[in-house]
């Protein structure tokens, strides 16, 4: 299941309870990764699995980075400018792997740095946990 299709589930279930932004990013971001690990550790074996979990993560930093340029944006210009800076980092280091063959566990930090600010645990996510 693609980033796009899992945005898409989730806002428009009509039935669906309604969810807190946060908690939605974090489904998002915890679905994203496990798919992106499992294929990480299977890619000798699906490399072509691999390359979609990439692209789904890309495609998911990509929509972060967008929604994080604009300038209704409410986060403080300090963390959308870290989170913007992550975005141009995680293209960058997709480039490698598929290109270089460099590992994606930096990508899968990464997230999971996010998925801890975003489910608030203080100091763990980029930034100190601002």
């Amino acid at each position: 299941m693609t980033s796009h299709s899992l945005a898409r589930d989730a806002y428009s279930r009509p039935d669906a309870p309604l969810r807190p932004a946060r908690t939605v990013e974090y489904d998002l971001f915890a679905r994203v990764t496990r798919r992106l690990t499992l294929a990480f550790r299977a890619r000798a074996a699906d490399f072509p699995a691999f390359a979609v979990a990439l692209h789904d993560n890309d495609r998911l930093w990509r929509t972060l980075a967008l929604d994080v340029a604009d300038p209704g944006n409410a986060l403080p210009a300090a963390l959308r400018s870290r989170l913007f800076y992550l975005h141009e980092f995680t293209t960058l280091q997709t480039r490698r792997i598929l290109q270089e063959g460099a590992s994606a566990e930096v990508l899968i930090d990464i997230n999971t740095a996010i998925m801890r600010g975003l489910r608030g645990d203080a100091g763990s996510g980029p930034g100190g946990g601002e």
